[in-house]
């Protein structure tokens, strides 16, 4: 890894807002950071239906075809399952400095927010608030109920970003690809990660 690559972890769940973890993910690796995806059997059957991809199951595989689609280096992805309790971000020895979870569902927030860690999406997101690292959430989900907002506020009391998928229209989107780079943008900011995504407050688009 180099000086300047960014090790991360990056988790599917079976919210709504495919499109937000693929753009991501894309962007991510375009900025040639590593990036640990965990995909969890929901969010295939989410990606499923809110795409046109032909994802496979097996995670090497499923880490091959995303190498592939977005031309990046043999090294920079690797994906877990759910269940893989021996994955290296399971324990705090793991390098990642930043998590996102994206899209995440109530369950996962939830989850994280009473420190189940039942699965490796809850566990990782566990050490990463015990270790005191970044960690980003990404809630797609309206309306929220006050079970939702309490396990939001515990979470952001500890210094965990809640980013709702909530995009913006000031700069008059023109496109679904707009509307999703406006999100997306705004997590590659917390991340500390450049991007072109979109022009900032202030600038003119082009």
């Amino acid at each position: 890894m180099s000086i300047n690559q960014k090790h991360m972890i990056l988790a599917f769940t079976g919210a709504s807002g495919a499109l937000y973890g693929l753009r991501l993910l894309e962007c991510l690796l375009a900025a040639d950071n590593k990036v640990d995806l965990i995909f969890s059997k929901a969010a295939q059957m989410v990606f499923a239906m809110e795409t046109d991809l032909k994802l496979p199951t097996r995670p090497s595989e499923l880490a091959q075809f995303f190498i592939e689609r977005y031309q990046a280096k043999q090294d920079q992805v690797r994906v877990f399952g759910r269940e893989d309790w021996m994955a290296p971000m399971a324990s705090g020895s793991h390098t990642a400095k930043s998590m996102v979870v994206c899209p995440c569902t109530m369950g996962t927030l939830a989850a994280i927010a009473h420190g189940m860690s039942d699965n490796l999406i809850e566990r990782a997101a566990d050490v990463m608030i015990k270790e005191g690292r970044q960690l980003v959430l990404v809630p797609r989900e309206t309306p929220f109920s006050a079970i939702h907002l309490e396990n939001m506020q515990k979470l952001a009391q500890i210094g965990v970003t809640m980013l709702a998928a909530n995009p913006g229209f000031y700069y008059k989107p023109e496109s679904v690809d707009d509307l999703v780079d406006f999100v997306v943008a705004r997590i590659l900011d917390q991340l500390q990660v450049e991007h072109e995504l979109m022009p900032r407050w202030g600038e003119e688009k082009d």
